[in-house]
């Protein structure tokens, strides 16, 4: 199967608003249960504190939420590559 001009032009819109949507951010930050998720996945030591807090305390809640900085580059490189798609899109012959 064969890409299509269309398809490549909605790869390319994605890639460029989400990289827009990551120069306008400067941090993320997690839910607890997603946090913890994480560690229980990547066998973080974080995942033995969360699991234990809720016993120690009267909050069911994990305690700690991780904070995600994106780096600048991510988001100039995604506006690079979805930008290049779309004009790649447009410089294609239009389907029969």
């Amino acid at each position: 199967m064969d890409i299509s001009r269309n398809q490549y032009f909605l790869a390319g819109l994605v890639l460029l608003f989400l990289g827009i949507q990551f120069r306008m951010i400067n941090t993320i930050t997690l839910t607890p249960e997603f946090t913890q998720l994480l560690a229980e996945r990547t066998g973080h030591p974080l995942a033995a504190v969360n699991a234990a807090a809720p016993a120690a305390t009267t909050s069911a809640e994990p305690v700690l939420k991780k904070t995600f900085r994106p780096p600048d580059w991510l988001g100039w490189s995604l506006i690079s590559a979805g930008s290049v798609l779309i004009l790649h899109s447009l410089a294609m012959r239009r389907p029969d």
